[in-house]
């Protein structure tokens, strides 16, 4: 759904931009799998160091929303192990069959690639342990129908994990009006009942936020 050099040659914001909001389809998979897969992207996105502090364990069920390429999925996977499932949604029809070759090939059978829309990532109802929004937050709209939607799809323990751009210029990422401050996150997510947990310093040009509901 978005990616590290979110800035594509055809975006939309429409009248709406005082909170950042930007939309832009990602049909284009090369164009995609170029950005997203990028191994320079590892030094600066850390991967590892990601899924380590979503504190996953064998079993559980993680969703990735917005997963674009499937850059996390194999981490996910390993990290969940085979009876754990990772949940990962696109808007993007080709980024879901890009996905799911993509678990062939990496032989990770516990990917799950699904369809989502962009008001509904269509979540199964208390089933999930842990939801991962990487470089995505900004480009949702309505977000707090979306994410009080989301609370109903954790299980009791559930957390909800936002990884967006820190505002500013940077080599990565979107264009500094497209960028929504950590704490314009936390306010907002506030207003529906999400409450900060964590926030692990581990990324030089992103922040990571924890949530759990109230």
């Amino acid at each position: 759904m978005t990616s590290p050099n979110d800035q594509p040659p055809h975006h939309s914001h429409g009248d709406h931009n005082d909170d950042a909001t930007m939309t832009h389809r990602f049909d284009d998979i090369d164009q995609w799998v170029a950005r997203f897969d990028d191994p320079a992207r590892d030094e600066w996105q850390k991967p590892r160091e990601v899924v380590a502090a979503l504190k996953l364990t064998p079993g559980m069920i993680v969703a990735d929303i917005g997963a674009g390429t499937g850059y996390f999925n194999r981490y996910l996977a390993a990290a969940v192990g085979p009876d754990g499932k990772v949940l990962a949604f696109d808007i993007e029809p080709a980024m879901v069959e890009h996905m799911k070759e993509r678990a062939v090939k990496e032989r990770t059978p516990n990917v799950l690639p699904r369809l989502a829309t962009p008001d509904d990532p269509k979540l199964p109802e208390g089933k999930v342990d842990v939801i991962l929004i990487c470089d995505t937050y900004h480009h949702i709209s309505d977000r707090l129908a979306y994410f009080e939607r989301l609370k109903k799809s954790l299980r009791p323990a559930g957390r909800l994990a936002i990884v967006d751009f820190k505002p500013g210029d940077l080599p990565v990422g979107p264009p500094p009006e497209h960028k929504l401050a950590p704490e314009f996150v936390i306010a907002e997510l506030a207003k529906i009942g999400w409450r900060l947990t964590e926030q692990p310093e581990i990324l030089p040009y992103q922040y990571f936020l924890i949530f759990a509901p109230r």
